[in-house]
């Protein structure tokens, strides 16, 4: 069921998406931007990359922005999330660790290690797991380990051996969902946290870039190196609803089309629409009960993703985060309309 996002040029103009009153970040890194997560509780928004640095902002309501943290990993920082209740940040990175900056403890340059793996932690993400009285974190290794740490302790409470590297990871309530090299997915039960609920083949044909729980927890959104998305329910009664779509791509000319990595996949916790971020520098909301693109938007230019290798990043790049102030009509589901 692939292309059903497809649309006609005149369908693209009415989606078309405005840029004009997008606001730069200040004083962005230095390098690539690998991560960024907004606090669940506050306007806040943390920020790895591959300067080895942890960076923290406050935004306000006009889109300005200024620094309130700043901290280090001993190589790039890949990945970071908050905890629930906004209170802490969690980063990790190609040092093989995992760190955690109090916000309240009033030392904004240091953070604590509280995690370790062999080889680079690629992804990190809060879960509560029901018998426990305490956020933990679970992460997500290049050793093929996922590890699941009580912050409390300096030693793993658990441990999963996935088939191939860690490449992404998500997780919303009890679902966590893990995507690997060689395109495995594992699907973990946090009830039961210990083994592998369900392992699937990508349905897509090309490298995991990006999984995305549901707001439900009752399945996940994938995205690859080659400019698709698909749509996966964790049990086989609801599979009947999977589909995968194309984006990121530009028009065909001369029977070549370029496609493009999508990097991100963001669920909105209310509408339950979500957002894809691409190599090509654009973002687009879609709807994804009605199967339809709801804006789509120019490119951004800036940041190099490195999905073209290292010898296609120049000095010329620009580090940049742009941040985009949503209307509602952006991202909620468009009534439907039936016909009699």
């Amino acid at each position: 069921m692939s292309g059903l996002f497809g649309s006609s040029s005149t369908s693209q103009a009415n989606t078309l998406g405005d840029l004009s009153k997008d606001v730069a970040l200040t004083q962005p890194p230095q390098d690539s931007i690998s991560d960024l997560c907004f606090s669940p509780v506050s306007n806040h928004l943390a920020l790895t990359s591959w300067d080895n640095k942890v960076r923290i902002y406050e935004i306000n309501a006009s889109g300005g922005s200024e620094g309130k943290a700043l901290y280090e990993h001993e190589g790039p920082s890949l990945s970071c999330h908050w905890s629930p209740d906004g209170k802490n940040v969690v980063s990790a990175g190609a040092d093989k660790a995992a760190r955690l900056m109090d916000l309240g403890s009033g030392n904004t340059t240091v953070a604590t290690q509280v995690a370790v793996h062999d080889q680079p932690i690629r992804c990190v993400r809060y879960f509560t797991h029901e018998s426990a009285n305490a956020p933990m974190i679970v992460t997500g290794s290049w050793d093929k380990t996922i590890k699941y740490w009580d912050l409390r302790a300096s030693t793993p409470v658990g441990t999963i051996q996935c088939q191939e590297r860690v490449y992404t990871m998500d997780v919303q309530k009890n679902l966590l969902v893990v995507g690997t090299a060689d395109r495995y997915i594992n699907i973990v039960n946090l009830s039961d946290p210990s083994k592998i609920y369900k392992t699937l083949q990508s349905p897509l044909k090309w490298q995991t870039r990006v999984v995305s729980c549901f707001p439900d927890a009752t399945g996940f959104a994938v995205g690859s190196i080659e400019g698709r998305c698909a749509i996966q329910y964790v049990e086989e009664k609801d599979s009947s609803s999977n589909f995968s779509f194309k984006c990121h791509r530009d028009p065909p000319q001369n029977n070549m089309t370029n496609v493009y990595s999508v990097n991100a996949i963001s669920y909105h916790p209310i509408h339950g629409t979500f957002s894809t971020a691409g190599s090509d520098g654009t973002f687009h909301f879609w709807d994804g009960i009605a199967k339809h693109r709801l804006k789509g938007y120019p490119t951004t230019g800036g940041t190099y993703d490195w999905s073209k290798g290292y010898a296609s990043n120049t000095p010329q790049y620009p580090n940049k985060v742009m941040m985009h102030p949503v209307n509602g009509e952006e991202c909620k589901p468009r009534p439907s309309v039936k016909k009699r």
